[in-house]
Protein backbone atom coordinates (compact mmCIF):
# COMPACT_ATOMS: atom_id res chain seq x y z
CA UNK A 1 0.00 0.00 0.00
CA UNK A 2 1.79 3.21 -1.30
CA UNK A 3 1.35 6.09 1.80
CA UNK A 4 -0.85 9.04 0.87
CA UNK A 5 1.08 12.57 1.03
CA UNK A 6 0.03 15.44 3.24
CA UNK A 7 -2.47 17.24 1.76
CA UNK A 8 -2.03 21.30 1.39
CA UNK A 9 -3.38 23.55 3.82
CA UNK A 10 -4.92 25.45 1.90
CA UNK A 11 -4.13 25.95 -2.26
CA UNK A 12 -3.37 29.04 -3.83
CA UNK A 13 -4.26 29.92 -7.69
CA UNK A 14 -7.94 29.11 -9.37
CA UNK A 15 -8.47 27.01 -6.09
CA UNK A 16 -9.15 29.71 -3.94
CA UNK A 17 -10.43 31.90 -5.94
CA UNK A 18 -13.37 29.18 -7.01
CA UNK A 19 -13.34 27.79 -3.76
CA UNK A 20 -12.39 30.57 -0.74
CA UNK A 21 -13.94 33.46 -2.77
CA UNK A 22 -15.93 33.34 -5.69
CA UNK A 23 -18.25 36.32 -5.48
CA UNK A 24 -14.74 38.76 -6.07
CA UNK A 25 -13.77 36.60 -8.66
CA UNK A 26 -17.26 36.76 -10.48
CA UNK A 27 -18.16 33.03 -9.82
CA UNK A 28 -21.38 32.17 -9.77
CA UNK A 29 -20.98 30.80 -6.74
CA UNK A 30 -21.52 32.90 -2.98
CA UNK A 31 -18.83 33.39 -0.67
CA UNK A 32 -18.85 32.64 2.82
CA UNK A 33 -16.86 35.90 3.85
CA UNK A 34 -16.27 38.64 1.69
CA UNK A 35 -13.77 41.86 1.85
CA UNK A 36 -16.76 44.10 3.80
CA UNK A 37 -17.14 42.75 7.11
CA UNK A 38 -19.82 45.25 8.03
CA UNK A 39 -23.02 46.84 7.14
CA UNK A 40 -23.94 50.69 7.80
CA UNK A 41 -25.26 49.51 11.20
CA UNK A 42 -21.94 48.18 12.88
CA UNK A 43 -21.35 49.98 15.93
CA UNK A 44 -17.53 51.77 15.90
CA UNK A 45 -15.36 53.94 13.47
CA UNK A 46 -16.23 52.35 9.97
CA UNK A 47 -12.40 52.26 8.82
CA UNK A 48 -10.80 50.40 5.40
CA UNK A 49 -7.90 48.62 5.13
CA UNK A 50 -6.08 48.67 2.13
CA UNK A 51 -2.75 47.20 0.88
CA UNK A 52 -0.57 44.51 -1.29
CA UNK A 53 1.14 41.21 -0.61
CA UNK A 54 4.45 41.88 -2.09
CA UNK A 55 7.08 39.22 -3.35
CA UNK A 56 10.84 39.38 -2.79
CA UNK A 57 11.43 41.51 -5.73
CA UNK A 58 8.61 43.91 -4.28
CA UNK A 59 6.71 43.25 -7.02
CA UNK A 60 2.55 42.55 -6.13
CA UNK A 61 1.63 39.59 -6.23
CA UNK A 62 -1.86 38.86 -7.79
CA UNK A 63 -2.92 35.45 -6.72
CA UNK A 64 -2.52 35.55 -2.69
CA UNK A 65 -5.19 35.19 -0.48
CA UNK A 66 -5.62 37.54 2.74
CA UNK A 67 -8.07 37.02 5.63
CA UNK A 68 -8.83 39.11 8.61
CA UNK A 69 -10.01 38.36 11.80
CA UNK A 70 -10.70 41.27 14.54
CA UNK A 71 -12.94 42.59 18.01
CA UNK A 72 -16.03 44.61 17.22
CA UNK A 73 -15.57 48.41 18.69
CA UNK A 74 -16.42 46.96 21.72
CA UNK A 75 -13.60 44.87 21.94
CA UNK A 76 -15.76 41.03 21.96
CA UNK A 77 -15.29 38.97 19.28
CA UNK A 78 -18.20 37.37 17.24
CA UNK A 79 -19.16 33.92 18.13
CA UNK A 80 -22.46 33.48 16.23
CA UNK A 81 -24.16 33.61 13.05
CA UNK A 82 -26.86 35.58 15.45
CA UNK A 83 -24.31 37.99 16.95
CA UNK A 84 -23.36 38.86 13.42
CA UNK A 85 -26.40 39.46 11.96
CA UNK A 86 -27.16 41.56 15.00
CA UNK A 87 -24.41 44.05 14.77
CA UNK A 88 -24.18 43.79 11.24
CA UNK A 89 -20.44 42.50 11.78
CA UNK A 90 -18.89 39.24 10.34
CA UNK A 91 -15.43 39.69 12.40
CA UNK A 92 -13.97 37.73 9.58
CA UNK A 93 -13.54 38.92 5.95
CA UNK A 94 -11.31 37.17 2.92
CA UNK A 95 -9.65 39.29 -0.13
CA UNK A 96 -7.42 37.98 -3.06
CA UNK A 97 -5.64 40.21 -4.68
CA UNK A 98 -6.43 39.18 -8.23
CA UNK A 99 -9.52 41.19 -9.02
CA UNK A 100 -8.48 44.80 -7.70
CA UNK A 101 -6.40 47.26 -9.25
CA UNK A 102 -2.68 47.09 -8.49
CA UNK A 103 -3.26 43.46 -7.26
CA UNK A 104 -4.24 44.84 -3.72
CA UNK A 105 -6.18 43.91 -1.41
CA UNK A 106 -9.30 46.07 0.78
CA UNK A 107 -11.24 45.66 3.67
CA UNK A 108 -14.50 47.80 4.52
CA UNK A 109 -14.49 47.43 8.93
CA UNK A 110 -14.55 49.16 12.06
CA UNK A 111 -11.21 49.77 14.13
CA UNK A 112 -11.30 46.96 16.74
CA UNK A 113 -11.61 47.78 20.25
CA UNK A 114 -9.21 46.94 22.82
CA UNK A 115 -8.64 44.68 25.73
CA UNK A 116 -6.91 45.17 28.86
CA UNK A 117 -3.04 45.05 28.02
CA UNK A 118 -3.41 44.84 24.61
CA UNK A 119 -3.76 47.76 21.77
CA UNK A 120 -6.56 47.44 19.34
CA UNK A 121 -5.14 44.97 16.50
CA UNK A 122 -6.30 42.40 13.60
CA UNK A 123 -5.31 38.99 12.87
CA UNK A 124 -3.96 37.96 9.60
CA UNK A 125 -3.53 34.98 7.73
CA UNK A 126 -1.63 34.84 3.85
CA UNK A 127 -1.69 32.34 1.84
CA UNK A 128 0.21 33.34 -1.44
CA UNK A 129 2.32 30.73 -4.02
CA UNK A 130 5.36 29.23 -2.85
CA UNK A 131 3.97 28.98 0.85
CA UNK A 132 3.37 25.67 1.70
CA UNK A 133 1.70 26.58 4.96
CA UNK A 134 -0.62 29.53 5.33
CA UNK A 135 1.36 32.56 7.06
CA UNK A 136 0.35 34.71 10.50
CA UNK A 137 0.69 38.44 11.24
CA UNK A 138 -0.94 41.12 12.77
CA UNK A 139 -2.28 45.24 12.27
CA UNK A 140 -1.55 47.65 14.61
CA UNK A 141 -2.67 51.21 14.13
CA UNK A 142 -0.19 54.00 13.71
CA UNK A 143 -2.48 56.40 15.37
CA UNK A 144 -2.70 53.88 19.02
CA UNK A 145 0.82 55.27 19.72
CA UNK A 146 0.21 54.79 23.54
CA UNK A 147 -1.47 51.36 23.15
CA UNK A 148 0.69 49.71 21.11
CA UNK A 149 3.88 50.71 23.77
CA UNK A 150 2.00 48.77 26.26
CA UNK A 151 1.23 45.71 23.55
CA UNK A 152 2.68 42.87 24.95
CA UNK A 153 2.77 40.82 21.59
CA UNK A 154 4.07 44.00 19.68
CA UNK A 155 6.69 44.50 22.50
CA UNK A 156 7.64 40.66 22.00
CA UNK A 157 8.82 41.79 18.73
CA UNK A 158 12.70 43.15 18.02
CA UNK A 159 12.10 46.92 17.98
CA UNK A 160 13.52 47.37 14.57
CA UNK A 161 11.07 44.94 13.18
CA UNK A 162 8.04 46.64 14.46
CA UNK A 163 6.93 49.24 12.32
CA UNK A 164 6.21 46.10 9.86
CA UNK A 165 3.01 45.56 11.52
CA UNK A 166 1.08 48.84 12.04
CA UNK A 167 -0.67 50.08 9.56
CA UNK A 168 -0.67 53.98 8.50
CA UNK A 169 -3.91 56.25 8.70
CA UNK A 170 -4.80 58.49 6.12
CA UNK A 171 -8.43 60.59 6.16
CA UNK A 172 -9.96 60.96 2.56
CA UNK A 173 -13.52 62.12 1.90
CA UNK A 174 -14.72 58.51 2.22
CA UNK A 175 -13.30 58.19 5.85
CA UNK A 176 -10.75 56.78 7.58
CA UNK A 177 -8.11 54.06 5.49
CA UNK A 178 -5.26 52.69 7.29
CA UNK A 179 -2.49 51.27 4.74
CA UNK A 180 -0.89 47.76 5.45
CA UNK A 181 1.43 46.08 2.77
CA UNK A 182 2.64 42.55 3.23
CA UNK A 183 5.87 42.03 2.45
CA UNK A 184 6.61 38.26 2.54
CA UNK A 185 10.53 39.20 2.27
CA UNK A 186 13.16 41.91 2.32
CA UNK A 187 12.98 44.30 -0.74
CA UNK A 188 12.97 47.84 -1.82
CA UNK A 189 9.64 48.42 -1.11
CA UNK A 190 10.07 47.18 2.63
CA UNK A 191 11.00 44.97 5.38
CA UNK A 192 9.62 41.34 5.50
CA UNK A 193 6.51 41.76 7.80
CA UNK A 194 6.86 40.01 10.96
CA UNK A 195 4.89 36.51 10.88
CA UNK A 196 4.27 34.63 14.38
CA UNK A 197 4.99 30.76 14.85
CA UNK A 198 1.42 29.59 15.73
Amino acid sequence: MTPLKQTPSQTVGPYFAYGLSPTQYGYDLKSLFTPALVTPKAQGEHIRIVGQVLDGAGVPISDALVEINQRNASGQFVTTVAESEAQGFAGFGRCGTGTLADNAFEFSTVKPGAVAGQAPYIDVCVTARGLLVHTFSRIYFDDEAAANANDEVLNSVPAERRATLIAQRAMTPAGAVYRFDICMQDSARGKETVFFDL
